[in-house]
């Protein structure tokens, strides 16, 4: 006899497993499938999906491993701390990137048991309706074969994958995805990265502290046309200017060769032609959603043409009791927003007000320095005719900044000219990533600049960075 749950979600990336947890909190039976076994050694399947596995918190244990060892070779002499023969083991370096993954997804299991979620270790796809239940096929990772299960509500959450070039194999070993980017064994000697985005740049800061020569081709004209055009500019001049990024934009890649010297990538700038000769490749130009396997034609799941699932505000598709989150469904493809909205479709089922509002969700560079911003840049403000006043106060202004020995960047907060009702922020700088939860805060309450301008913040902190902002869209900051 199939097994029978409430509600069964299809991916245990952080959507899928932060859905299966709060409908189990509900006291809905509650299930998850996943069929990626990763690097499990057992081939077991591992949760987390791509951000645990190889994805962000890979990626950022490494980010914080060549920072270290750029600070010990660079930052450290303003303090008077001098180090000599200092090197590198990449090999214990990756360890410690595996033991955080390890005990992170090993965690998830903890709390599907804590909370009893049933794991389900397999490919889960439509089966069919049986009455008024969902029936779902899941082949089981290690045997092969397939279980049956039935369920009122299904939750689908399978993720994305690595867009790809055409003609250009990726065998994440020569030329690689962000999955082969973080698992070099080596430090490479000339790194190639097409695609200047978040992962690019992320994994190109990785490799350029630990001594690459790292060149990137992007094909948009812009650098960082998604940030606010000034804090674009900054992370320009940085990236380029200090780090020795070798960014070139507005590329057009003809073909990617191997060859006895490495790899051969041919492009074109402007009218020019050109050729780009590194050891490893990276390529980073988005990703698409995995809604391959799923059967969704069959049981007539909409789905575009770009493999993304239609829903509506709350996450509903145009089948009853089911629902899609996370990055198969419009939106930027971050966890965190994946993570919400498998909260509110889980409170949405059990009859609550689940809500995400998307104009509050924040996006982070864990470059460095770190960019970060919520909701409206100028270009956009300008672009939809609102007004708005401005204000930018940089670190340079900052005690703490400068006792870190860090004053790069600054914070811009964007205010209505008419309600001053807070619109966006933007930071870049050290610790973007956490200073620019204030402002998530503060517009999910409808703040006001002049709201955070009247809050006190703790001295000698980055945060009065974001007070001074405050302060200054009235054109009133104390310290600058």
């Amino acid at each position: 006899m199939a097994k029978q749950f409430d509600v069964v979600v299809i991916g245990g990336g952080p959507a899928g497993y932060v859905a299966a947890i709060r409908a189990a909190q509900l006291g809905f039976s509650s299930a998850c499938a996943e069929s990626a076994p990763y690097a499990d050694p057992k081939g077991d399947v591992r949760l987390g999906g791509t951000c645990l596995n190889v994805g962000c918190i890979p990626s950022k244990a490494l980010l914080q491993s060549s920072e270290n060892y750029d600070q010990i070779n660079h930052g450290f002499l303003m303090h008077g701390i001098k180090a000599e023969g200092v090197s590198v083991d990449i090999a214990t370096m990756q360890k410690r990137k595996e033991n955080i993954v390890n005990q992170l997804t090993g965690g998830i299991k903890g709390l599907f048991k804590k909370n009893k979620v049933t794991l389900l270790p397999g490919h889960a796809r439509f089966a069919g309706r049986e009455g008024d239940l969902w029936a779902l096929d899941v082949k089981l990772t290690k045997e092969g074969t397939d279980e049956r299960v039935l369920a009122k509500h299904v939750i689908v959450a399978t993720g994305s994958r690595a867009r790809h070039l055409p003609n250009i194999p990726v065998d994440n070993v020569d030329i690689c995805d962000n999955v082969g980017a973080l698992d070099y064994s080596a430090v490479p000697g000339r790194l190639g990265i097409i695609g200047a985005g978040v992962i690019g740049l992320e994994l190109g800061s990785v490799w350029k502290r630990l001594g690459s020569q790292v060149t990137i081709l992007e094909a948009l004209p812009d650098f960082l046309a998604a940030a606010d055009q000034g804090v674009a500019k900054e992370a320009w001049k940085v990236f380029t200017q200090k780090q020795g990024l070798d960014i070139k934009l507005g590329v057009a890649i003809k073909s990617v060769t191997k060859t006895d010297a490495g790899i051969a990538i041919s492009y074109e700038l402007g009218d020019q032609a050109a050729t780009l000769e590194c050891d490893k490749l990276i390529v980073s130009i988005g990703r698409v959603p995995n809604t391959d396997g799923l059967n969704a034609a069959a049981v007539g799941l909409a789905v575009t043409d770009r493999g993304i699932i239609e829903v509506d505000g709350h996450c509903r598709t145009n089948l009853p009791n089911v629902w899609a989150v996370g990055d198969v469904v419009r939106g930027p493809m971050l966890a965190h927003k994946g993570m919400e909205e498998g909260v509110m479709v889980a409170e949405t089922i059990a009859g609550q007000a689940g809500h995400v509002n998307y104009d509050c969700i924040p996006w982070v560079m864990y470059t460095h320095p770190e960019i970060a911003w919520v909701g409206k840049t100028e270009q956009q403000l300008k672009a939809e005719g609102i007004a708005y006043r401005a204000g930018q106060i940089p670190f340079l202004a900052n005690g703490r900044a400068m006792g870190q020995g860090d004053t790069t960047g600054f914070i811009k907060m964007l205010a209505c000219a008419t309600t001053d009702r807070i619109l966006g922020v933007h930071a870049i700088g050290t610790n973007a990533s956490e200073l620019i939860s204030e402002a998530v805060v503060a517009m999910e309450f409808s703040a006001s600049s002049e709201d955070l301008a009247r809050i006190c913040h703790a001295h000698p902190t980055l945060s009065e960075v974001m007070h001074e902002a405050a302060l200054a869209v009235d054109k009133r900051p104390l310290h600058f």
